[in-house]
């Protein structure tokens, strides 16, 4: 049953509720106080499983779009968060998050651009769903607000370790999750253009996360907790993932 007799404004609620969602991710960090450096270390490994699980069904969802729009939109992805990289090194004093030190900031930084621009595959996804029916929208809706949740812990799992406070951590992982409300209602409206790039954009998403994993979060792993402790992380959390998004399906 519809909230409201516009379509568009039900649309745009539901993928509002997916990108609330998100901010449930930060919830353990109000009950965890102290962190430590090998805290630092388990958080980025655990961080880079959720993530690099999430890569690959991003991939494997594109794959039943179109093969080369989504390789294609995987090596964009690498293109784009190398020369997003160079751009935060040139102007590294610009960008300051306070109380975090610079090269933190940086990495929190690529984070966020990261999953915010694999929010807007996800709105895209919600509209398209909705445009076939509502049953089906409100299946892909719950699908991708529970989904959410770890991709929220993920960012926490990397801004709360070096500073950010768990409230903030809430903030910015809902703010990671806009793009899916402002998507959703032209994808409904527009279908057939949205579907036909959604496999680019989904591929997109996957290369820069992959990226992200293998340039920064599990050699910072290394650094703190040694590459056999990361690689036990890695995989645990890789494992978790996808139990958890064949749970929800």
């Amino acid at each position: 049953m519809n909230l409201f007799s516009d379509p568009i404004i039900d649309v745009f609620i539901y993928a509002m509720i997916t990108a609330l969602a998100t901010g449930l991710g930060a919830l353990p960090f109000f009950f965890i106080k102290k962190m430590s450096r090998n805290w630092l270390g388990l958080s980025n490994a655990i961080a880079a499983g959720l993530m690099l699980a999430a890569s690959f069904n991003l991939i494997y969802e594109g794959l039943e779009y179109d093969v080369w729009m989504v390789v294609g939109g995987i090596l964009l992805g690498l293109i784009f968060i190398v020369l997003s990289q160079r751009v935060l090194d040139k102007y590294n004093n610009n960008f300051r998050i306070s109380d975090i030190s610079r090269a933190d900031t940086q990495k929190i930084l690529l984070i966020l651009g990261i999953m915010t621009l694999h929010s807007f595959t996800e709105g895209v996804s919600v509209g398209v769903s909705f445009s076939g029916s509502l049953d089906l929208g409100l299946f892909i809706t719950t699908a991708i607000a529970i989904h959410n949740i770890p991709e929220g812990l993920a960012i926490s799992l990397v801004m709360v370790p070096r500073g950010t406070s768990p409230i903030k951590a809430v903030w910015w992982s809902i703010f990671s999750s806009l793009p899916q409300p402002l998507m959703a209602v032209p994808a409904f409206l527009f279908i057939e253009i949205f579907r036909e790039y959604l496999p680019m954009g989904l591929g997109f998403a996957g290369g820069a996360m992959i990226w992200m994993v293998l340039a920064e979060l599990i050699p910072e792993a290394n650094k703190e907790i040694g590459s056999r402790s990361t690689a036990i992380a890695v995989t645990f959390s890789i494992a978790l993932m996808i139990l958890f998004q064949v749970l929800i399906e």
